[in-house]
């Protein structure tokens, strides 16, 4: 089909059936990033912001429009990837991010699982398996990569963390936590995350909000980012492979469900984070971060590790 706004052919048609060339396109995706930065205040000017970035396509994406937007602005941009220490998976990813980078003199922060923590993720997994501590791997690298970025970010004086979460992620992430009935993980959701702010937190935002999976694939592809599909080895153990797959099917079936979730969620959002703003935050006991609990998450998990490290190295 041809583009509706001039005679190219198209590369991309929307749910109402618009199609669009490739530079009606990037104008297409682009005025969408900006409207849901605006409309959500995720940036200001002379803002400091670390973008976190895994390699994938979508948080390089993110890198790309965010550096091209705030470069010239009063203010900084840089990216962040964490090595986990995952075998055959993280060292490709990384050498992607860190080429795009170096070709755009963008800096970038590496920091790994083992220097940080002292143990990587493969170790970690390892160790729950062996000695039954129910530890699954997302649970742990989600956890401790959050840890790790946050700290970063306050240490370094930035304001902000900007993630490349698209509107699939969201609709996954949602549907999970009613699944689960987690009321207050939910709470914690939108362009902008979180409850209650906190000066322990950089806040982190989601730009690509509304934008889905498959137009941060073209947008990536338009703007010359190399996307590779190397998948995580742990991501078949993964509870949100199967609410990926299940929101697919309905999907192909029922156009514009995921938007409709997301979009329906967004409206009880501030009836929920009115909810849980008045819920206690405390500081952890071990690292001094803010906490639900006296201790926070990621210390939990070194102190299951700990005892175990030791007959791994």
């Amino acid at each position: 089909m041809v583009c509706k706004d001039c005679e190219n052919n198209g590369v991309y048609i929307s749910l109402s059936g618009r199609s669009l060339c490739p530079r009606h396109f990037k104008r297409y995706f682009e005025t969408k990033v900006m409207r849901t930065i605006k409309k959500y205040d995720l940036l200001r000017y002379g803002e400091k912001v670390l973008v976190a970035c895994s390699g994938g396509k979508d948080s390089t994406a993110l890198l790309n429009f965010l550096w091209n937007l705030i470069k010239n602005k009063n203010g900084g941009i840089a990216a962040i990837s964490v090595d986990e220490g995952i075998a055959g998976y993280r060292d490709i990813k990384l050498r992607g991010i860190v080429k795009f980078c170096e070709e755009r003199e963008i800096l970038i922060h590496i920091y790994s699982f083992k220097e940080y923590y002292g143990f990587t993720l493969d170790e970690a997994v390892k160790i729950s398996k062996e000695n039954k501590l129910d530890l699954k791997p997302c649970y742990i690298c989600g956890i401790l990569r959050r840890n790790l970025i946050n700290n970063v970010a306050k240490e370094l004086g930035f304001s902000k963390v900007a993630t490349g979460h698209n509107l699939d992620d969201e609709a996954q992430t949602i549907m999970m936590n009613y699944l689960r009935g987690n009321p207050s993980l939910l709470a914690r959701l939108g362009p902008k995350t979180g409850v209650v702010s906190n000066e322990g937190f950089a806040q982190r935002i989601k730009p690509f909000y509304f934008c889905t999976e498959k137009e941060d694939t073209i947008y990536a592809l338009l703007n010359g980012i190399e996307v590779d599909f190397v998948q995580c080895p742990y991501h078949v153990e993964n509870y949100r492979l199967e609410i990926r797959d299940f929101l697919n099917r309905l999907e192909s079936t029922i156009p514009g469900v995921k938007h409709g979730l997301v979009n329906n969620f967004l409206r009880i959002l501030p009836l929920l984070k009115k909810e849980f703003s008045a819920s206690r935050v405390e500081r952890c006991k071990i690292c001094g971060n803010p906490s639900a609990k006296n201790t926070c998450r990621a210390c939990m998990i070194k102190m299951k590790l700990e005892p175990f490290l030791k007959r791994v190295d």
